[in-house]
């Protein structure tokens, strides 16, 4: 069996978080804690309040599902969060592999500790 992806040193992972490319390795039902840049998200008129997330590190992709009950208690962070940590239990359907969230957490505030040596952030960059 291949050795799991290491995290880079510059990465900001919070503690105790799954990296995206070992969520197919999980049973299902099982909790886990991912977290990631959010690319999209998704609300879809036919899903019956259910927000669809997709979630970005550097070893992957997961795929976030946040049930309306859940929205509200998570609103500030789902709309607005560039950097979210996701809890919650791994489900699989027809070959895909989501995370159905239980709690979500803005940790956007972790992309300012990707600095450069001169002290700008990669966001100031041209």
């Amino acid at each position: 069996m291949d050795d799991p992806p290491r995290a880079s040193a510059d990465w900001p992972r919070p503690p105790a978080c799954l990296p995206h490319a070992l969520l197919d390795r999980q049973p299902a039902g099982a909790r886990v804690c991912v977290a990631g840049l959010v690319l999209v998200r998704q609300r879809p008129g036919t899903a019956k309040g259910v927000i669809f997330v997709t979630l970005e590190d550097e070893t992957g992709v997961a795929n976030v599902v946040v049930w309306a009950k859940v929205f509200e208690r998570f609103r500030r962070a789902v709309i607005a969060g560039r950097l979210l940590r996701v809890t919650g239990r791994v489900q699989r359907e027809c070959g895909v592999v989501h995370v159905v969230a239980e709690s979500i957490e803005d940790i956007s505030h972790m992309l300012d500790a990707l600095l450069h040596p001169d002290g700008t952030r990669a966001a100031d960059q041209p």
